[in-house]
């Protein structure tokens, strides 16, 4: 497997990912304000949860696990090394959290259903996540859209202080972040078809019946629903798919077949054959987690929703604030 040493996250971040990115962190004291928020609110109470009731991975517990994971560590030059957790539950899925103390949970539905391949670029996908600093901004998100939800309830949905648009916003940021965690899981296996092999078992893979899948008819099946847009009301089915907002219930991830276009799309760019060459961006020492993105001179569209963001959660901070000093 290829090592990127020194590689850093804008190295092969998505262009979506990082414009959402750049936004957010052009908010003077925002880096400040969310590392606390993480530290205190989320962070520690996490990783106490996750010591007292899951199995910490290491050299003696789960050994093959972590030295996969450590690979992964290495190929892509994240330090410091986030601490590994397997939780006893059936859903396949896996997360990542934490900044100044990441972590890593694989639930043992994942590990039961995964090959060793597909775990690797599972752990890959994930520490993406923890290389681009998306941690802090999912938990901001989450956060403020709990809060949301949770104050419209208590006022009979006459409070909604954070808007619709605003919400939509974050989970769009939410899955785009997810194309830049995709492409790290391509550059750490160094091959497309156990990442999509992941993809099919994530969305639909059977320990059981795996001989009976085929991923070439999943890559015509991503290739057919490309095809839906050219009728525009899919366009407004697929919105609605995504974004329930009737029901708030959004989807955090694209659609499985939209990731393997986009990811085949990436396989197949110079930007990817640079980085394999190894010609990319580096920031040495520092291992280059939670790089700082340059801001982008001006404002633009996506930035003025950001401002108008922060000024709605604060407003939802005060309004929080006010409901407890009432009772």
């Amino acid at each position: 497997m290829p090592t990127y040493t020194g590689i850093s996250s804008e190295a092969f971040r998505h262009p979506l990912d990082r414009e959402a990115e750049q936004s957010l962190r052009s908010i003077p004291g925002f880096d400040l304000v969310a590392r606390k928020f993480i530290e205190f609110l989320v962070e520690r109470p996490q990783y106490v949860f996750l010591m007292g009731n899951s199995i910490q991975v290491g050299p003696r517990q789960y050994s093959s696990i972590y030295r996969i994971f450590r690979e992964c560590v290495r190929d892509l030059d994240i330090y410091p090394e986030p601490n590994l957790f397997i939780s006893q539950t059936p859903l396949a899925n896996a997360y990542a959290l934490g900044q100044d103390y990441p972590y890593m949970v694989l639930n043992t539905g994942l590990l039961d259903l995964l090959e060793e391949d597909q775990l690797r670029a599972t752990i890959a996908h994930e520490l993406g996540h923890i290389k681009c600093g998306h941690t802090t901004l999912m938990q901001m998100a989450t956060w403020a859209i709990s809060a949301t939800f949770f104050l419209a309830d208590l006022t009979m949905g006459m409070s909604r202080i954070v808007s619709t648009s605003l919400v939509l916003a974050f989970y769009e940021w939410l899955r785009k972040a997810e194309l830049s965690a995709d492409r790290a899981a391509l550059l750490v296996v160094d091959d497309l078809n156990p990442v999509m092999h992941t993809m099919m078992r994530m969305a639909g893979g059977s320990t059981r019946y795996a001989h009976e899948c085929s991923l070439d008819e999943l890559v015509r099946q991503s290739e057919r629903y490309q095809h839906l847009d050219e009728d525009g009301l899919n366009q407004v089915y697929k919105f609605f798919l995504y974004n329930n907002i009737s029901q708030g219930v959004f989807m955090t991830h694209p659609f499985t077949v939209e990731r393997i276009t986009y990811l085949r799309d990436w396989s197949n760019s110079n930007e990817y054959a640079q980085i394999r060459a190894g010609n990319y961006r580096r920031e040495g020492s520092r291992g280059s987690v939670d790089v700082e993105a340059t801001p982008s001179e001006g404002r633009s569209p996506r930035g003025e929703r950001v401002e108008q963001l922060r000024q709605e959660i604060e407003r939802l901070q005060n309004e929080i604030d006010r409901i407890k000093s009432d009772r």
